[in-house]
């Protein structure tokens, strides 16, 4: 694969420097020697035989030495392969046997004797290189004239341009001569790690962090480098379908055994499902996160709250296939708390269940789901989807949505309902049910309000409030709305708010209050009902938050269109300011940041005469000041910090480490970055 520069400068120092590297252009080895030598490469590569040491006949040419150089091999400017260049010094070894001639009679031997003696050395060098997964070898010719051959001296190097490797990998060399007269030398190399092949540790687990693209396939091998017989134990929880090993020894052409023993456990399936995650990324998008791949398939489901089970909406959607990490679209115009997705496995069994937009739109809601179907001449015909099936309006049937089918449909008409699903065969709607709720209970509570007036002032006033303190404090959350990820993190501190005994309103479950009012007037109601009831203002900064509440105390008024038409925070500036500057906000107004987002320096001083705290740090001291302003400090409230704080991890997770890319709204405004939040 193509090394691009920057990983390349990356990989290769410590320290973040450019290292420049020699570039060889074209695709073929080549090899050169020192002055004096000659030298040639043969066309194709040999077999990697050494064979046996055997006795040299004389005076033979033997590697002594071997230095490894690191290139790059480029096709194109811009196209380059890490390469390694090897060098290779060679020495005279052995010496010319005397004649016995010579020896027994004291002379000299004929010239036919001496011509040896003054000959050029010829040598056969091999080189065998092995890094996994390749493994070669290459002969290089050789020739040294007489005039360089001493005994027992160097005589030069010659040069093979060059084995290509990669980032990371330990390369092995071997050198010798054919025959082979003596050992052969060895040169192992570690090159350095790939850059996009991280290693880090989370707690007691250690994460194999590999940043490839969606188009390219890889193996990935895990392995001991040891000898002798080995018992390795792994543990039931790490083994998965695609699990493979791969055996082999440390020699040069070695035979690599592999086997998948896990495929089919069902100890790995089911491992493999529970490792498995729905990650909800935009309104209609959507993805599934599983250490290997899934023969699956996914539906929408719609779940009503009391514990009743998922309802398929097929028909009139359908079944959809789902690959492993590949992002897949939701055919919805809206998302709602009550839309779940649930996955099942080839043999039509349900595996994994989840509920998406309840984090960024809030906890179930008491909404009644219309199915509307179309028929030819503009013919069309609803039910309502209730647990014992769907049932048609209006109908005489003893349902909840029978009774109630005339109000339903008339809300359909008016435009109260909500349209999460539009298709040329139909379309899918939810219809509040708060309200025919109330109205069923009108006259019961005016009979309760009766007998209450009976009774005397002090146990009316002890009754409501022990009521007052049931329902809990209300809590009106402002926010400036940065980004959809910021978005997400506030409904889900908002959804875990409302597990507390406080009553949260937010304007993320408000949109079609909001829509229909105005973010002034919505703010302005909002705002009044929770402080008439004892209630409390949280202002939750953020860059953005910030750098509009700065623009305000500087000119008096914001620029518009920075936000979007339902940003209630940007709204709510005109009457919150006053609350500040007229000395009305404390006890009545709290603010928060998110730990790592925001310091809690960087949020104005005017608004700082407030406490305000950083989350999930101080949620504690955050919750103590939602409480009533008399209430007892309750023994709970640490185990209460800590349930909000479970729910808030996910998200927070979601937000400052998503997969890919880096997570949004950080680095933006005031006071934001890697150390805002923690007081370094």
């Amino acid at each position: 694969m193509p090394v691009p520069w920057f990983l390349l400068s990356l990989a290769l120092g410590r320290s973040p420097v450019v290292l420049s590297l020699e570039r060889l252009v074209g695709p073929q080895d080549a090899t050169h020697c020192s002055p004096g030598l000659s030298c040639r490469l043969w066309d194709s590569d040999i077999l990697c035989l050494p064979g046996d040491i055997v006795p040299a006949p004389g005076p033979v040419l033997a590697p002594t030495h071997l230095q490894t150089e690191l290139v790059l091999r480029c096709q194109k400017e811009t196209d380059c392969d890490l390469c390694l260049r090897v060098a290779v010094h060679l020495a005279v070894h052995g010496h010319w046997e005397e004649p016995e001639d010579e020896e027994k009679f004291g002379g000299a031997a004929d010239s036919g004797v001496e011509e040896p003696r003054n000959a050029s050395l010829q040598a056969q060098v091999v080189l065998s290189f092995q890094a996994y997964p390749t493994a070669r070898c290459v002969l290089l010719e050789v020739q040294v004239p007489a005039a360089l051959v001493q005994f027992g001296q160097s005589v030069g190097s010659v040069v093979y341009d060059c084995f290509e490797a990669a980032l990371g990998s330990e390369v092995r060399i071997w050198s010798y001569t054919q025959p082979r007269y003596e050992k052969e030398l060895n040169h192992t190399q570690q090159l350095p790690a790939l850059p996009w092949l991280n290693v880090s540790a989370d707690g007691d687990n250690v994460h194999l962090v590999l940043n490839v693209s969606e188009e390219q396939h890889f193996g990935l091998s895990l392995y001991w480098n040891q000898t002798g017989p080995q018992i390795i134990t792994l543990n039931h929880t790490d083994l998965v379908p695609c699990l493979c090993i791969q055996v082999w020894p440390l020699e040069p052409d070695s035979v690599r055994t592999n086997i998948c023993p896990f495929r089919e456990d069902p100890r790995a399936h089911q491992n493999l499902w529970q490792a498995a995650r729905l990650q909800l990324l935009t309104l209609q998008s959507w993805l599934l996160d599983a250490p290997c791949s899934l023969p699956a398939e996914a539906a929408l489901c719609w779940r009503a709250p009391g514990g009743d089970p998922c309802q398929p909406l097929v028909p009139p959607l359908s079944w959809e296939n789902v690959t492993v990490d590949k992002v897949l679209e939701f055919p919805l115009l809206k998302g709602h708390p009550n839309l779940c997705v649930q996955q099942v496995n080839s043999s039509e069994k349900l595996q994994l269940q989840e509920c998406l937009w309840a984090d960024s739109l809030g906890p179930l809601k008491d909404d009644v789901l219309l199915l509307e179907t179309r028929g030819p001449q503009d013919n069309r015909s609803l039910c309502a989807l209730e647990p014992s099936g769907c049932t048609s309006l209006p109908s005489k049937a003893s349902t909840r949505a029978a009774r109630l089918g005339e109000y339903l449909l008339q809300d359909l008409q008016s435009g109260q309902c909500l349209q999460l699903w539009d298709d040329d065969l139909g379309a899918l709607w939810a219809c509040p049910m708060d309200k025919y709720i109330h109205k069923r209970w009108a006259l019961v509570w005016l009979a309760c309000l009766l007998f209450a007036a009976a009774l005397s002032l002090i146990l009316l006033l002890k009754k409501d409030h022990a009521k007052a303190a049931a329902r809990g404090r209300a809590a009106l959350l402002l926010y400036s709305a940065d980004d959809s990820g910021f978005e997400r993190l506030v409904g889900a501190l908002a959804s875990a708010l409302c597990q507390l005994p406080l009553r949260v309103a937010v304007d993320l479950w408000s949109r079609r209050e909001l829509s229909a009012q105005g973010p002034v007037a919505w703010f302005h109601a909002q705002r009044r009902q929770t402080l008439q009831e004892g209630g409390v203002v949280v202002l939750l900064f953020s860059p953005g938050a910030v750098a509009l509440c700065s623009e305000w105390l500087q000119d008096g008024v914001s620029g518009p269109g920075a936000h979007g038409p339902h940003d209630a925070f940007r709204a709510s500036l005109s009457c919150v300011l006053p609350d500040f500057l007229q000395g009305r906000a404390p006890g009545s107004y709290v603010g928060a940041c998110f730990d790592r987002l925001l310091h809690p320096d960087a949020v104005p001083a005017l608004f700082r005469t407030v406490p305000v705290f950083t989350l999930p740090s101080q949620l504690p001291d955050f919750l103590g000041a939602l409480q009533q302003p008399r209430a007892p400090r309750s023994g709970r409230l640490q185990e209460r910090a800590e349930q909000v704080s479970r729910a808030l991890q996910p998200a927070l997770d979601s937000y400052f480490h998503p997969p890919g890319t880096p997570a949004p709204g950080r680095g933006v405004g005031p006071g934001a970055g890697p150390g805002a939040g923690d007081g370094t």
